[in-house]
């Protein structure tokens, strides 16, 4: 990084710490992960995460399309070198001065959240693949050029993690979704596990759902491990970010499986002192240099 680019980050710290703070009130467990990064890879991320923020909430929370094409718009803005006056495009423009990152992947991310807004249940896994990479791997699309200056080598493991994030959020959601009207489940799997609308609707954690639920996640923790083929390509100071990341999103899949499945009428979290654990046991790992082979132990 050039003394001209960490200047640039030193102007706009008033805008990367507004982004700081969208990262820090909606999802710790990133930031508790991510703020291991060194300070301007660590803000980059944050930049892009207030922007995924604000495409979401536009549709989860405000159900307003207008707002995600006006994103698409000022997206497009930047591209061609004009920026939105506004704390997260003046921060996003740091960082796509910075590192190579790709434009395509941020409007995958939001055709992924117009998919949301007109949402159809999934018909089979590959349809939920597809979806699963509009709303999250076209994310790890997005930071993979922060994490790594080989990212064109790795691009389908990151896919592969952002897929894995996202059925892990579908596994821990299903309640709050149904409430939602949304089912992310495929209509094929449930069919096969003997699962319908009246087990949602009723909160019925049987053997069918927990079949189902494991099958689910089995391939969600499958995704997980193939995506770890990527870290020898990711810079060596951004490996226990990332690292952590994962482990902490993972974590909660085995923290529904301790919660008795209930994934209805509470949202399963990472404990804080868990976090901690997880952090402590990655950063041994990485000084002993036997990350690649305890991925699968913490």
């Amino acid at each position: 990084m050039t003394d001209n680019q960490r200047s640039a980050f030193k102007r706009h710290s008033k805008d990367f710490n507004y982004c700081e703070q969208i990262i820090k009130k909606h999802s710790k467990s990133f930031y508790t992960a991510f703020s291991q990064l060194p300070k301007e890879k660590a803000l980059s991320v944050f930049a892009v995460y207030a922007f995924c923020r604000l495409a979401d909430d536009a549709i989860d929370l405000e159900k307003n399309e207008t707002i995600l094409n006006k994103l698409k718009m000022d997206l497009r803005d930047l591209e061609h070198g004009k920026v939105m006056n506004t704390p997260m495009w003046r921060a996003l423009s740091v960082v796509f001065s910075t590192f190579d990152l790709q434009y395509q992947p941020f409007y995958d991310m939001l055709t992924g959240q117009r998919m949301d807004l007109h949402f159809t249940q999934p018909q089979t896994e590959a349809d939920l693949a597809t979806y699963s990479y509009y709303v999250a791997g076209s994310v790890g699309l997005m930071l993979l050029p922060i994490l790594s200056q080989e990212a064109e080598k790795i691009i389908q493991p990151a896919k592969k993690l952002g897929e894995a994030m996202q059925r892990t959020n579908i596994l821990r959601d299903i309640g709050e979704d149904f409430l939602m009207g949304r089912i992310y489940l495929p209509k094929e799997t449930m069919i096969r596990f003997n699962v319908n609308t009246h087990t949602l609707a009723h909160k019925n954690i049987n053997k069918n759902f927990v079949a189902l639920w494991e099958d689910e996640a089995t391939y969600a923790e499958k995704l997980y491990d193939e995506a770890m083929v990527m870290m020898p390509l990711i810079d060596s100071d951004c490996r226990e970010a990332l690292l952590a990341a994962t482990l902490i999103y993972r974590e909660l899949l085995t923290v529904v499986r301790k919660n008795n499945y209930q994934v209805f009428t509470a949202k399963q979290k990472v404990s804080n002192q868990r976090k901690r654990q997880l952090l402590l046991s990655v950063k041994s790992q990485m000084k002993k240099h036997k990350w690649e082979k305890s991925f699968g132990t913490f």
